[in-house]
């Protein structure tokens, strides 16, 4: 089914390991594809219940981030708003999933909640304070990032690669140590 507005949105933070890896998704998803007009790419990181606009005014809302379910790491999972509520006790195990799932709650009662996919994958560790992510889940972002393809393509958007080819280490250390000239245009402020 194609969609007139879609929302790809990365959640997690990006201080707890493997918990930002939503983040670093969609941040190499922006760096490393062609814009699309029907997409709007968001690091939602901790924003939580500010992102419930996205449910309302978008189409299409593609969550990305850590999941609780059960497998080895980097078990990916996808599931729509339906499934995830039929399964609310297996997907309140962390805080995102526990902000995600009452956020399709509180919209399901308003007829305008666009369609909800929450793709997840199995981290290694989401408890140590370290802006990185753990080799064990590092080695299956690719396989994440083409389940999320997939599904924007199954939403009538196909992305096609730039020249940029930024690595996910690259976009992590940018995460980790920001520099000023990253957000602004400094020829601008002299």
């Amino acid at each position: 089914m194609a969609y007139e507005k879609i929302a790809l949105i990365g959640i997690g933070n990006i201080m707890f390991h493997d918990e930002g890896l939503g983040a670093y998704l969609v941040k190499y998803i922006q760096e490393n594809y062609e814009e699309n007009p029907k997409l709007t790419i968001v690091e939602g990181g901790t924003l939580g219940f500010t992102l419930m606009t996205y449910y309302q005014e978008y189409d299409k809302i593609i969550v990305v981030g850590t999941g609780s379910k059960v497998g080895p790491v980097g078990t990916i999972a996808s599931e729509n708003a339906e499934q995830v509520m039929e399964n609310e006790d297996a997907t309140r195990k962390t805080a995102n999933e526990v902000e995600i799932t009452m956020m399709i709650e509180i919209c399901s009662f308003h007829e305008d909640m666009g369609e909800v996919q929450l793709i997840t994958m199995v981290p290694h560790d989401i408890i140590d304070v370290k802006n990185a992510m753990t080799p064990e889940a590092m080695k299956h972002m690719p396989k994440l990032v083409d389940a999320t393809l997939e599904e924007l393509k199954n939403s009538g958007v196909l992305l096609q690669k730039n020249t940029k080819n930024i690595s996910f280490e690259s976009i992590i250390e940018s995460c980790a140590n920001p520099k000023i000239s990253d957000f602004y245009d400094m020829s601008a402020l002299q």
